[in-house]
């Protein structure tokens, strides 16, 4: 269970509140305020608060007033220009904060995008909850062969069984003893900062993570992105859908021209050039590396 009882009671008092204002509001992120959106077993994301709307792109950008443009296909005309172009600052006039449960071992990967405000959940002054990411069987890969980064094929039989024996039972062992060290019953008890040390990176965390759209869409392109590790990427596709009720042409643009789009170097646009005359371009005769032409044969034939 990602909330508890206390928890869902706290996020259905916060719904039932509403107050006037006159800054702008999309139906859309009313919606998602405070609700707790399920992420691997035990995670989730929140919207706690959001500013702007494809409107304050606009109106940014034209440095103008009130709703702008006439008409919402010229405004989303303007978006797609902006996010062609690659201009950033009108889209960081849009912000959002998140409430985000997620294991250790992702928070490390996700605080290397630094273009963010964050508060994380302190264990030096409480106690972390026994709750740990396990991986699905389906999610259980060995390592890939051909990229270091990466996953290869899934493990099976006996070799996947024995894994996540060792997951669950080392996770469980690691918090009996962080429990029995901070535990002032017959003894003075570790102290919580030194005890959390012997906590394994798949325990879950919390934090709020505020960011501008600009910088979102730069942690999506990369996070969202099939490549990006199982873990991080769900909660990156958990966010799209989010950014999709709340500023629909913008993340429309960022649809087409980032997630769905690529970007060439001058050796590959000469070699598609080629190619569109009739050239046979093999990577003996494209100018590439074996590792260039293998994510350019990946970018013609296969994005995904």
């Amino acid at each position: 269970m990602p909330l508890s009882p206390e928890q869902t009671a706290e996020i259905d008092a916060l719904r039932s509140t509403t107050h006037e204002t006159l800054r702008a509001t999309v139906p859309g992120m009313e919606a998602h305020l405070y609700k707790a959106h399920q992420v691997l077993d035990h995670g989730f994301i929140r919207v706690i608060d959001y500013m702007g709307d494809d409107a304050a792109i606009c109106q940014a950008a034209r440095v103008s007033y009130g709703k702008g443009t006439k008409s919402v296909q010229n405004d989303a005309g303007l978006i797609r220009y902006l996010m062609r172009h690659w201009h950033s600052t009108p889209f960081e006039m849009c912000e959002i904060k998140l409430h985000v449960k997620l294991p250790v071992f992702v928070a490390r990967q996700w605080i290397r995008h630094r273009t963010a405000n964050v508060n994380e959940y302190s264990a030096r002054y409480s106690i972390l909850d026994r709750e740990f990411y396990i991986p699905a069987p389906e999610n259980l890969n060995a390592q890939s062969t051909v990229n270091n980064q990466g996953r290869g094929a899934l493990l099976e039989g006996e070799e996947a069984a024995r894994v996540l024996e060792y997951l669950k039972a080392d996770s469980t062992r690691a918090y009996d003893h962080y429990e029995e060290m901070i535990s002032q019953d017959g003894q003075d008890g570790l102290a919580r900062e030194l005890a959390r040390m012997n906590l394994p990176a798949n325990i879950y965390t919390q934090w709020y993570w505020k960011v501008d759209l600009h910088n979102l869409f730069h942690f999506l392109r990369l996070r969202a992105d099939a490549h990006a590790q199982y873990e991080i990427r769900v909660y990156a596709e958990e966010i799209c859908k989010v950014v999709a009720d709340w500023v629909p042409a913008a993340y429309g643009a960022f649809e087409d021209y980032r997630l769905g789009g690529a970007n060439l170097s001058a050796t590959a646009l000469d070699c598609v050039r080629r190619m569109l005359k009739g050239e046979t371009v093999t990577q003996e005769t494209s100018g590439m590396s074996k590792g260039e032409w293998r994510e350019f044969e990946g970018v013609l034939n296969d994005p995904a």
